[in-house]
């Protein structure tokens, strides 16, 4: 068991406790909220849960056990596509199930996972569970991902991506049928107040935009193509529900169990179909599209009455 104690800095002065460990000794904020969960942190005395706020001048006490780190386990995903692969980069489309790479809880395969069985070599910059991953997608998420190979090509990529000049063009299926038909969603996105795996519309969370244009419009849900100009975590899922059109099949975030069940979904109609970007070698604009994978097609067959 680990422990530390240590005085509240004017600066955090009315921060949460799990973004305030966060800072203070490095935890991510899930991490911090299970340690404060488990009643591992106090406040002069007093035990403080995730949400409570901290004052300044106070003494923080913490004390948690140390979690295994992450590591990357070669287990052969055959479904895994190679969309494209050179020197500099691969290109997969990811099916669904996969997590991009290893994390704490997470024991299923992974995308730097199966590239490792398959014998890939990837950039070992980042995170060691993390290896030449520059942007990710969620677990129940499907589509394309790219992957650095070499250590420029992953600095190359972090950049384009910070700077916002990769194309990444997403399909979902939602619920109902936004108004207007096409639009731009700007609310910024940081974690749910009382919800530990879920993200949120807040006031305090982190500039979010995402652009839609509707495709497809059938009865009682409407295919949508997305357009994200940021890049945050369950970005399109937060922000449809928050729009009231959460994705079809997606019960976290609001998704109506019995139309799930009517079109044979057990995730969340999301789909990475395209991804451009200037190659981090030659600089030459490359673009890449996946198909929608049998279950999508299924449920919508199903939605135009074929």
């Amino acid at each position: 068991m680990d422990h530390r104690t240590l005085p509240v800095p004017d600066g955090l002065d009315g921060t949460r406790v799990d973004a305030a460990l966060a800072k203070m000794l490095g935890f991510s904020r899930t991490f911090a909220a299970e340690v404060a969960e488990a009643g591992g942190v106090s406040l002069d005395g007093v035990v403080l849960g995730k949400s409570d706020r901290l004052r300044a001048g106070g003494w923080l006490e913490v004390s948690w056990q140390p979690k295994e780190e992450p590591r990357i386990v070669p287990i052969a995903v055959p479904e895994l596509g190679i969309v494209h692969d050179d020197d500099d980069i691969v290109v997969v489309d990811k099916p669904t199930g996969v997590a991009a790479h290893p994390s704490l809880g997470w024991e299923g395969p992974t995308v730097v996972g199966a590239l490792a069985a398959a014998g890939f070599r990837v950039a070992t910059s980042g995170a060691p569970e993390r290896q030449g991953v520059v942007h990710r997608l969620d677990v129940g998420t499907s589509g394309l991902m790219v992957v650095a190979k070499t250590e420029s090509a992953y600095t190359a990529l972090k950049h384009a991506f910070k700077d916002r000049t990769v194309e990444k063009i997403y399909h979902t299926v939602v619920q109902g049928h936004p108004d207007p038909l096409a639009g731009t969603i700007d609310a910024p996105i940081g974690r749910h107040p009382h919800h530990q795996w879920k993200f949120a519309v807040t006031p305090d969370g982190k500039p979010s935009v995402t652009h839609y244009e509707t495709l497809e419009a059938f009865p009682g849900a409407s295919l949508l193509e997305i357009h994200l100009e940021t890049g945050r975590t369950h970005q399109i899922r937060v922000h449809m529900a928050a729009h009231r059109h959460p994705c079809v099949g997606d019960p976290l975030y609001g998704a109506d169990p019995t139309m799930s069940a009517r079109l044979g979904l057990s995730r969340q109609w999301l789909h990475a179909h395209q991804l451009a970007f200037a190659h981090p070698a030659t600089g030459e604009w490359v673009q890449f599209t996946s198909p929608y994978p049998d279950d999508f097609q299924h449920a919508l067959r199903l939605l135009r009455g074929d």
